[in-house]
């Protein structure tokens, strides 16, 4: 959650590239948005002081009235602790107004720093857990210089936590970091921070990415020190990718239409360039004992798509969890485990932690990630980088058909059969395009209008098309915050079914497979129960009342038959003049517990 981004070198502009930077973060988080520059006191010959601006809600196409300065930091915040208030939004100062400091994650123990600070004299002004922090550094600095009262500070809080700050004292900046991310841009006599690459791609491809308990000092150079000990480390460069750059919206109105149409080209990519790759990856499939996938939300039903896949293709028995419950299942882990962990960003704390916990076991891990450089890309043992681009929309669309589309590709090379596997991802991207075009586009709209009308939705599925259901649910709840449940076909009759009245919409996932007729006997019980049915199939059927056709490309189609729901839930949230980039209560990267 929440968006850093900071600079210090020799230019002026130092507020109008800080909210540009906050621009490419903001899906990280946009309840409020703040900058802090450091400038020269007009009224006081050679003093320098912290100028704050902050705002409640989306960036936009907001501009900033900050003036000139050479250092300066930002964030765009997912509140945690404290409602949506400007009081509550980074940055946040000390008693003395000297120290600004933005914030990514948890302070867990800031309620009994927060009571030792007040009896000292210090004053707060919000909420938040991160205000602590300047006034720690602020009573640090009473017997030390900033470089170790920030080191100081930071090993007194608990939690997972990327924190940056400035002193008007300095021309510098500090950060630190235990969990949640932060790279650093290497420019040429000049320094950027960030949560993510995509912050500082356009300014540099040196970069630096910390580590957990490393602190960072950024000003005439780079000063990279152990947490613990305040040891100075040597940096340890890398390149970011050179086709790391922000991607526009084009023609289209927001990212997540751009987004779902990108798909045939995500998944042609695939199927043309990752066949070695995944050869591999099956080789070490084969020569584990055990191997688990895991992911968090839509990655999850991902992985719950791939043990389908692995059974009935592959007849390979694979573990799935979901990643935020992984830690409970650790014991079934040893030093021949197999952890394959899928993430969009690579920086989800719910993946993060248990892989930390399986790498103390022993166990090989490899990711399967959109992000190269993340945090689950580093600490794994090998890595498939997804090839989506840049997705900047929340709700995740095209990641999620290409880690589909590399798990039915993985499935049938694990039978030897990848060929077969490349052709039905080829086939899958052909028949996304045909969904897309204008005609089929119309029917949806006029679905998606019906179930305008409506308070609640429900999904069903069988085997393959079960994750489906779910991930269908997950989009229309996510953009256009309808209440939309994915069941198993059969599990209606286990309670759900009391839920059906008349004029209730259920979709029903059909595709032509072992699954077709027990689906349509789930549909013809709610149908008895007066239920509106949405079939997606690869026919109509007389008992649908709307019909979105995916046509038969075998398990291909478990691919191709997501993209209607994901237009659905599109329209869905045009239709209620939602933003569908922007959810409520959602950030891209979900970094803290």
């Amino acid at each position: 959650m929440c968006g850093i981004f900071g600079y210090v070198g020799k230019k002026q502009d130092t507020a109008g590239m800080i909210l540009y930077g906050l621009k490419l973060l903001e899906y990280r988080g946009y309840d409020s948005w703040g900058i802090a520059t450091k400038v020269k006191n007009q009224n006081a010959k050679g003093k320098s002081s912290i100028v704050v601006e902050k705002h409640v809600g989306k960036i936009g196409d907001a501009k900033v009235s900050l003036p000139e300065s050479e250092i300066g930091i930002g964030h765009t915040r997912w509140a945690t602790h404290g409602g949506v208030t400007k009081e509550n939004s980074h940055p946040h100062l000390d008693c003395s107004k000297n120290i600004a400091v933005v914030h990514n994650g948890i302070i867990e123990n800031y309620g009994t720093l927060k009571k030792d600070l007040i009896k000292k004299g210090h004053k707060f002004l919000s909420e938040t857990d991160t205000e602590i922090f300047p006034h720690l550094v602020e009573e640090y600095l009473k017997a030390n210089e900033f470089e170790p009262a920030f080191r100081l500070a930071f090993n007194s809080i608990k939690g997972l936590n990327a924190i940056v700050a400035i002193n008007s004292e300095t021309n510098e900046i500090a950060a630190a970091k235990t969990g949640s991310p932060l790279i650093i841009g290497v420019g040429n006599n000049e320094f950027f921070i960030s949560s993510d690459p995509n912050g500082i791609a356009k300014h540099t491809v040196k970069a630096l990415f910390l580590k957990d308990n490393e602190m960072v000092v950024l000003g005439k150079k780079l000063q990279l020190f152990s947490l613990p000990s305040g040891l100075v480390l040597t940096p340890d460069y890398e390149t970011l990718e050179k086709s790391l750059k922000e991607e526009g919206k084009g023609e289209y109105k927001y990212f997540m239409i751009k987004e779902i149409s990108e798909q045939p080209k995500v998944l042609q990519n695939i199927a043309d360039n990752y066949t070695t790759q995944i050869e591999k990856l099956g080789r070490e499939i084969k020569g584990a004992y055990g191997t688990y996938f895991i992911g968090a939300g839509t990655a999850y039903f991902a992985c719950l798509g791939g043990t389908y896949l692995f059974s009935k293709v592959a007849k390979v028995h694979v573990n799935t969890a979901p990643a935020s419950e992984f830690n409970y299942l650790e014991d079934f882990l040893t030093n021949k485990s197999l952890i394959i962990a899928l993430s969009q960003s690579g920086e989800t704390i719910d993946v993060v932690e248990p892989l930390n916990r399986a790498k103390k076991k022993g166990s090989r891990i490899i990711a399967l990630t959109n992000v190269k450089g993340s945090s689950v890309y580093r600490m794994s043992d090998s890595q498939i980088l997804l090839g989506a681009g840049s997705e900047r929309a929340v709700a995740s669309t095209k990641v999620y058909l290409a880690k589909l589309s590399i798990l039915l590709m993985l499935a049938y090379a694990m039978k030897g059969e990848i060929a077969t596997g490349q052709k039905l991802v080829e086939q899958a991207s052909l028949e996304i395009k045909r969904i897309l075009s204008e005609k089929s586009l119309d029917n949806i709209k006029k679905i998606a209008s019906f179930l305008n009308t409506k308070e609640h939705i429900f999904i069903i599925g069988r085997g393959a098309s079960f994750p489906s259901a779910q991930e269908a649910a997950l989009k229309i709840r996510e953009v256009s915050y309808l209440h939309a449940e994915g069941l198993a076909g059969g599990e209606l009759k286990h309670g759900p079914i009391a839920l059906i009245s008349r004029g209730t919409p259920v979709i029903v996932f059909a595709p032509n497979d072992e699954t077709y007729d027990a689906i349509m006997s789930n549909a013809m019980e709610v149908k008895a129960r007066g239920a509106i049915l949405i079939g997606i199939s690869y026919r109509n059927n007389d008992i649908f009342d709307y019909f979105i056709e995916v046509k038969d490309i075998k398990e291909g189609s478990l691919a191709a038959q997501i993209v209607p729901a994901q237009l659905l839930s599109y329209y869905l949230a045009i239709l209620k003049n939602l933003d569908p980039d922007k959810p409520r209560n959602l950030a891209k990267s979900v970094t803290v517990k």
